[in-house]
């Protein structure tokens, strides 16, 4: 993680993610048993030596033009929102004022108890109680039902799994770095490959909010005007300047409260 100051000199964290030769492979056109389109835009990262690619993924870069990738995934989309094939995505994707979500496998902690792994807050540190301060303490049953309910929190393997990390800010964006400033931190270890989409929650919570506000067509944060439809490209970054800077989302500490 990093630290940056905003224009009211408050510092704030921030986890850098670089776009890593973000390039789409594949245009994803599906028909549903009860006649709905589903629709998709394949999107391939990080290059990698083609000894070590295999022979149905070398098939499939190659009929797409692209080099060889480590990660491949799709995200849903619009009809109208498909992506040409090889067109390569920049940082200027993502707006700065906007929310995303982060999606990576977190950091694995092995074998942790449930004050650990769950919370539990212990037992008591009283007279009596003897090496059983951070114990579960009991969890089964009399003889009826006489065994363990299935999903109760118990010791067991911490972390190492798919997490999401939502609505993170974006603070700001480097066009000719392609990197993206997250406000706060995002899960993973450092250098992990990690997904990033546009905040799903929040974008359904503005919609609902400005729609019964009679402002059906806003669903957008209030210092982003609109976003780079279908993508942000390479081409697009040029026109850019090298650095956008979101505005701060918090007033002056400086002006008095009225």
């Amino acid at each position: 993680m990093a630290t940056l100051w905003d224009e009211h000199g408050a510092q704030y964290p921030v986890t850098i993610l670089q776009l890593d030769r973000c390039q789409v492979t594949a245009n994803i056109k599906t028909v549903r048993s009860d006649k709905s389109e589903y629709h998709a835009v394949q999107v391939a990262a990080s290059d990698r030596p083609w000894k070590t690619t295999t022979l149905q993924m070398r098939g499939h870069f190659a009929k797409a033009g692209v080099p060889a990738k480590y990660i491949v995934k799709e995200f849903p989309v619009t009809e109208d929102a498909h992506v040409p094939v090889g067109t390569e995505l920049s940082a200027a994707h993502f707006v700065p004022g906007q929310y995303i979500d982060v999606i990576a496998n977190s950091i694995g902690k092995g074998f942790a108890g449930t004050m650990k792994r769950w919370n539990f807050k212990g037992q008591n540190a009283s007279h009596g109680n003897s090496l059983s301060h951070r114990a579960a303490g009991s969890m089964g049953q009399h003889q009826d039902p006489g065994r363990i309910w299935p999903g109760k929190k118990m010791a067991g393997r911490l972390g190492g799994e798919r997490t999401t990390q939502q609505n993170l800010y974006v603070a700001r964006i480097d066009n000719t770095l392609n990197l993206i400033y997250v406000r706060g931190c995002v899960p993973g270890v450092d250098d992990a490959h990690v997904l990033v989409r546009d905040a799903k929650k929040k974008m359904v919570q503005m919609a609902q909010h400005n729609n019964d506000k009679g402002n059906a067509d806003k669903i957008l944060p209030k210092s982003v005007l609109d976003l780079p439809f279908p993508a942000g490209t390479m081409e697009l970054a040029k026109t850019l300047p090298p650095v956008v800077v979101a505005p701060s989302n918090r007033r002056s500490p400086f002006l008095p409260y009225v």
